[in-house]
């Protein structure tokens, strides 16, 4: 049975991981999606302020979305995802990093025009293996309500 917007309440808090991040990751995923210095060259990012080599943020949350969809997102009845609120890279994240998804429901609400659906929003934290926390991300999820389906939920109420 997936879990629905009922199974979630303000202040709980979930971990998942961890995932150790190589540089073999970070350069494949720089040379693809982020080719700065820092994450694609080795030797160039010896010269950066980083003094090395680290991961791209977007890779970071990249690995934060793989998270959560192998800790609850597959397992849910998701409807998507309305957008982020707000991404913050705090530290670097390096090869060999062992990296956990703590997150934590701040808010739910049912939908005001869709009674099939709610919203739940999020706040998401990247912990490395020391605990230091290296990326925040707050962003909302859509779930169907118990008794409907994502179909049948975005189906329901006033949609136009």
């Amino acid at each position: 049975m997936p879990l629905h917007w009922e199974d979630f309440a303000a202040g709980n808090v979930a971990r998942y991981g961890p995932r150790t991040i190589t540089r073999e990751e970070i350069l494949a995923f720089a040379a693809e999606f982020d080719p700065q210095p820092m994450h694609a060259d080795e030797e160039a990012a010896r010269a950066t302020m980083l003094g090395g080599l680290v991961a791209s943020g977007w890779h970071t949350c990249a690995l934060a979305m793989r998270m959560m969809a192998d800790g609850f997102v597959l397992a849910s009845a998701s409807m998507g995802s309305p957008g982020v609120d707000e991404v913050r890279w705090l530290r670097p994240v390096r090869p060999g990093d062992s990296l956990t998804l703590r997150s934590t429901v701040i808010e739910t609400r049912p939908s005001a025009s869709r009674p099939g659906m709610g919203f739940i929003k999020f706040r998401h934290e990247m912990l490395d293996q020391a605990d230091n926390c290296v990326m925040t991300l707050v962003s909302s999820m859509m779930i169907a309500r118990r008794g409907f389906t994502p179909a049948s939920a975005m189906a329901s109420g006033n949609a136009r």
